[in-house]
């Protein structure tokens, strides 16, 4: 009985001095926003350009990956509208590779792609 007696002596003097117990993790909380969350879907074929896009707050970089197609590769580039050139090519696959890296939100950009051989196709997912 003193146990209990000193427990909730406890609770409530830390009550008095405002502290509180935290609330329970709640199964339906929404899981934090990630940079791919965003991630736009392109075929190679509809276009060989794609954009133009503007880069957002919710990633540093901008990313590319091949999720489907004949293509195990591309080759792809950030043009940004300021200067008008890729910043350089870079072989994108089936995992997210960075293709421009440190950009600045609101910067307004195309993304240039080509594949390795004629007659392939990839459709990819471009997050930024």
């Amino acid at each position: 009985m003193t146990t209990r007696f000193a427990h909730a002596s406890l609770v409530a003097l830390l009550a008095t001095l405002g502290f509180t117990a935290p609330a329970p993790a709640s199964a339906s909380a929404t899981p934090a926003t990630t940079c791919y969350d965003g991630a736009v879907k392109v075929r190679y074929g509809d276009a060989l350009e794609f954009g133009p896009y503007w880069t957002t707050s919710r990633c540093n970089d901008i990313n590319m990956r091949v999720i489907a197609g004949t293509a195990d590769y591309v080759n792809a580039c950030v043009k940004f509208a300021k200067t008008g050139t890729c910043n350089r090519w870079t072989k994108v696959g089936r995992s997210w590779t960075t293709i421009a890296t440190d950009v600045l939100d609101g910067s307004k950009f195309t993304v240039p792609v080509g594949v390795p051989l004629e007659g392939d196709d990839a459709v990819m997912q471009i997050a930024f």
